[in-house]
This record gives structure tokens, sequence and C-alpha cells, in this order.
């Protein structure tokens, strides 16, 4: 009994391994590393207006890329691509309220400008990000509060990016 239970995961494993290797499946992060390359450098024009938002939302993009790219961060030198990027000013919106009218939800909006160099080929790209997150009724956002969601809305404006680049290598596929 055991010896089948066995036999029957393996053979339902084995399937599933060949289905997806018989139909040519690739992942995003493959299509998207040959659209920007493996090695990759990047920089954020720093915003006058938040120049604390423009050092965590760097940091944010590199881990991103990291995770999301499986790439190197390099030197503007050593890379094959240069992503140069540009913030809009993040934005508060209230959008859930509790039964005495406090405001106990908000939504931030970030919208990243990319351009990506490389080949000496330059394309931009815009993407958007939004965080929900909760705060005590009549409270006011704190720093950390504000950097977390700043954070969240940039690794999801990346993640956006990461779609358009990956189809833009899906199609050069085809």
């Amino acid at each position: 009994m055991v010896c089948f239970a066995h036999a029957k995961r393996f053979f339902a494993l084995f399937a599933a391994l060949f289905l997806l290797a018989g139909c040519g499946y690739k992942p995003s992060s493959k299509f998207s590393r040959e659209v920007i390359g493996e090695k990759i450098s990047t920089s954020v024009t720093i915003s006058s207006l938040d120049p604390e938002n423009t050092v965590i939302i760097k940091d944010a993009i590199d881990e991103a890329i990291i995770q999301t790219f499986r790439a190197s961060l390099v030197s503007k030198e050593e890379s094959d691509s240069h992503l140069v990027l540009s913030i809009s000013n993040p934005t508060y919106s209230p959008i859930q309220y509790n039964e005495d009218g406090y405001v106990i939800g908000y939504r931030m909006s970030l919208s990243l400008h990319i351009t990506k160099i490389g080949n000496g080929i330059s394309k931009n790209y815009a993407t958007r990000g939004t965080y929900d997150f909760s705060v005590l009724p009549n409270a006011i956002v704190t720093d950390k509060e504000r950097f977390d969601a700043i954070r969240q809305s940039a690794a999801k404006a990346i993640a956006a990016f990461v779609a358009q680049v990956s189809a833009e290598g899906t199609r050069k596929k085809q």
C-alpha cells in the first residue's frame, strides 16, 4: 500500500514536469532577463520635495531587482542595462472610515518613471504601485507607517515594470 502511494506521487510529479517541459513553459523572469540582461545598475533621481523617500525607494528597487530578475547589481560601467528611476510625490488617500467618521485606512499611491538604457537604446516605462494600510482612528500616520507604505508601493510598481518587460521579452521571441 505504501509503495503504491509513492508510485502514484512519483507519476503525478513526473506528469506535471513532463507537461511543463513539453509545452515550452518558461518563467517570466527568463523573458525579462533577456530584455534587461544579467547585470543591472540603477540610479534614482532625487526628489527635492521628498529626499527621504528617494532613499527608501532606491533600496526597495534594488531589493526587487535582485529578487525578481535574479540579476546582479553592478556599477553602471559593468552593466548590461542601466535603469534611471524617478518618482512622483507619494499620495495618501483615505479609503476607509469608522462609524464616527475617522479615517482608519489609507491607500498610498506612487508612480515611477523608468528609463532603461542598454545597448545604445533608451526606452521609457511608466508604472504605478499602491499599498493599503490601516491606522488607529484619529491617529497621525507615523514615519514608520509612511516608509513601509512607500516601500510596499515601490515594490508593486517594480512588479508592474517586470510584467511590462516580460511581455516585451515574450513578443521578441515570437
